[in-house]
């Protein structure tokens, strides 16, 4: 038996949901290479540039004991704000937010110098 042929606004509607598929697996990789870019390649240079600060390790004890590193008060159960956490993510976000615009911003170019292409020639 024969699936039935798809009319042109039904075929636009598959292809629309693999590009979609497709933006969403190459943005989950993207955000992993960015997550590790922001991690081991920028932060450390800015902690060096701080004084050896590791933006990971930063937080505020919210609890009455005293822990030496966060691991261990996370360890420990005790409540914690992980600003140096939070900033490395703000940072992942707005490399993200760049390379987004960026590729927009290119896509927008092409679209407009497609349209701005003179009509060929009547032969």
């Amino acid at each position: 038996m024969q699936a039935p042929a798809l009319d042109g606004a039904q075929q636009h509607e598959r292809l629309a949901v693999v590009d979609l598929a497709v933006g969403v697996i190459i943005g989950g990789a993207f955000g992993k290479i960015v997550d590790s870019f922001v991690k081991d390649i920028l932060m450390p240079p800015i902690g060096l540039a701080t004084g050896g600060v590791d933006f990971s390790s930063l937080y505020v004890n919210l609890s009455d004991k005293t822990y030496p590193t966060l691991a261990a008060a996370v360890e420990a159960g005790a409540p914690t704000i992980n600003y140096g956490l939070f900033l490395n993510h703000v940072l992942s976000f707005l490399i993200v937010a760049f390379a987004v615009f960026l590729f927009v911003r290119a896509v927008n170019r092409l679209q407009d110098l497609k349209a701005a292409a003179p009509a060929p020639a009547p032969t």
